[in-house]
């Protein structure tokens, strides 16, 4: 026993294969739930919720753009969290980028409801999202610019978050029909509630 562990710790380590499993059952996770979005086009918060409305305004697909959009923040990411949750992270933005448009290609929606897309797809994103905190891997974006400002006392990172957030949903009341407006909010909820239950690592002490 090392000097720094207690009879009572009880932290164990992620193996090497179990990171893998998170990375592509998490990234698997996201980007149905993605592809349920951009199907019943609704929107969501962030890098991801951007390249929707990119993708629903352009000849754009969600993939190339998300993947793009996410390569400033990597600097960032390299700076506050280190080389080994940066590199998990820029694996897991490049498998969404890929998985994103291949499910289109394994699965053809002939009706989806868009209450049920906005629900299930935000559930399916929560989750997949837990896997990949919990292996120490995110999906970048606004999070880690959020953070970065909030390190420089430019401002505090939920607030930041919360301003581009509302940006997008001010952008897309011009670009969708309020009914898919307000059934993104309601996913919204639904994502971080999911997120807010089942990540809490003073009860989760696993670590990769």
């Amino acid at each position: 026993m090392s000097e720094t562990q207690t009879p009572n710790d009880t932290t164990q380590h992620h193996k090497w294969y179990e990171d893998v499993q998170a990375l592509l059952l998490g990234t698997l996770m996201l980007s149905f739930g993605v592809s349920l979005y951009s199907e019943a086009m609704l929107i969501t918060g962030g890098v991801a919720g951007t390249s929707l409305l990119v993708e629903f305004g352009t000849s754009l697909t969600f993939g190339p753009v998300f993947f793009v959009l996410n390569l400033p923040f990597f600097a960032l990411s390299i700076m506050r969290m280190g080389w080994g949750f940066s590199i998990r992270t820029l694996i897991a933005i490049a498998l969404i980028s890929g998985m994103t448009r291949l499910i289109p290609l394994w699965i053809d929606f002939s009706f989806l409801a868009p209450a049920f897309a906005a629900v299930m797809g935000a559930a399916m994103m929560g989750v997949g999202l837990v896997m990949l905190l919990r292996h120490r891997a995110g999906i970048g974006g606004i999070t880690i610019l959020s953070q970065f400002l909030q390190d420089k006392g430019i401002i505090r990172a939920g607030i930041f978050q919360l301003i581009v957030d509302l940006a997008i949903l001010v952008v897309a009341l011009f670009m969708l029909p309020l009914k898919l407006v307000i059934l993104s909010i309601v996913g919204a909820f639904v994502l971080n509630l999911t997120v807010a239950i089942n990540h809490r690592p003073g009860r989760y002490r696993g670590m990769s």
